[in-house]
């Protein structure tokens, strides 16, 4: 088993180097390409106006494996990674410092990297660690990758269909499959002055949003890791009656 790893923290965030020493006890080929700086929310931006640095990194404690920092997003990491050392058999993309529910994952760089794998063909997983005031701790979603990846470098997953797995913070009490929530972020805009009086603003936002039954954020929030197959495929087909009665100029079947 050959596997990628990337992730939206940077290549020395501990999240990442924890999951690609767990990747080195299970698979045959271990990967690592990550941003050379944190791009945390970029969503799923690809690099075109300017060019791409791809550098050969070394990690300790991770010595002998490939690593490479590029100056890019973490979908870049996913294409140049897969350009340079050749196709994997999963892509994994972690394990990011905060949880990616519900809405989170429109803008996620973490679930980027495991979008961009699966756009190419390839079964990919995000993982994601919900933090708190204690010290990070990625043991337990370490060690979970190495039964999950395997199991799904096995099994493959359906076309244009990746999983975004969650762990709550601490050791969680069990494993359960959940649908993505409504959980977003009230946005906060804070304006401040620069020193020539200039305004300039911070985006900040609270967590919002209802606990909904067996939903990826109530999952979490109970103490059980939250695993979530995401479709890439957007298209409200059910809608479709409906649009065809007031979209002007539709032609008719």
């Amino acid at each position: 088993m050959k596997v990628l790893v990337a992730n939206d923290d940077g290549i020395f965030s501990p999240g990442i180097l924890a999951l690609a020493k767990a990747m080195r006890e299970v698979a045959d080929e271990v990967v690592i390409v990550a941003p050379d700086v944190e791009q945390s929310a970029v969503g799923h931006a690809i690099t075109i106006r300017r060019p791409l640095r791809y550098k050969r990194t070394r990690l300790q404690g991770l010595e002998g494996l490939e690593a490479y920092r590029v100056d890019g997003t973490p979908a870049d990491c996913v294409v140049l990674g897969v350009h340079n050392s050749g196709r994997p058999d999963v892509v994994v993309s972690g394990i990011n410092i905060g949880s990616n529910l519900g809405y989170d994952v429109t803008h996620s760089g973490t679930v980027a990297a495991a979008i961009e794998g699966t756009t190419l063909g390839i079964p990919s997983i995000a993982f994601s660690l919900r933090t708190s005031d204690r010290e990070l701790d990625f043991s337990y979603a370490a060690a979970y990758a190495k039964e999950l990846v395997p199991a799904v470098a096995r099994r493959g997953l359906p076309t244009k269909t990746l999983l975004n797995v969650n762990f709550p913070v601490g050791e969680a009490k069990g494993v359960r499959l959940a649908r993505q929530s409504t959980h977003s972020y009230q946005d906060t805009i804070v304006t401040r002055e620069d020193p020539d009086g200039k305004p300039y603003y911070w985006v900040a936002g609270i967590p919002t949003g209802p606990r909904e039954p067996d939903s990826d954020y109530t999952t979490v929030l109970e103490g059980f890791v939250a695993v979530t197959p995401l479709y890439l495929d957007f298209t409200h087909t059910r809608f479709f009656a409906d649009l065809a009665e007031f979209v002007p100029g539709l032609e008719r079947a």
